[in-house]
């Protein structure tokens, strides 16, 4: 083998190993890969009776828009019931949410990212609809709802 064939050799074994960490790192962020690094950080605060609201490291993972609007209600005190925003319970238990945390693939709508997630198995499971909007290379919240039906009687 000559040296110019082993040079071009020794370049494409390279090229081929590092394609898949290049491909990799253009891909930045997924809508439930934010998901399921926000809601962690997020039960944490909330754990640790931390104002999560107006810690503006929640500008990471939520849409400005929404946590201004948030903020705004809760300085206001306008929050229907006595359910927190993002998680729509009252209480929250962190081992049984890390643990019991079911996160469904993206649905696309326009530039919305709709997903579904289940957080908990016991006394405090929520179902959630989760609605990101992609900014730059990272997804942020814009809403979400429950699934719960708010207008049967009980």
């Amino acid at each position: 083998m000559s040296k110019k064939s082993s040079s071009i050799s020794l370049v494409l074994l390279l090229i081929c190993t590092l394609c898949p960490q290049i491909a990799a790192a253009k891909d930045y962020s997924t809508p439930e890969a934010d998901v399921k690094a926000f809601y962690p950080w997020y039960i944490q605060q909330v754990d640790q009776l931390k104002d999560v609201l107006f810690d503006d490291h929640i500008y990471a993972y939520v849409e400005k828009t929404t946590v201004d609007a948030l903020r705004d209600d809760a300085k206001h005190d306008k929050f229907p019931g006595d359910v927190d925003y993002f998680i729509k319970v009252q209480d929250v238990d962190p081992a049984d949410w890390n643990s019991h945390t079911v996160i469904h693939p993206a649905v696309m709508l326009d530039d919305v990212a709709v997903i579904l997630a289940r957080f908990g198995a016991a006394g405090t499971k929520s179902n959630l609809i989760i609605f990101l909007r992609k900014y730059g290379d990272t997804w942020k919240i814009m809403k979400v709802e429950d699934t719960k039906d708010h207008f049967r009687p009980r």
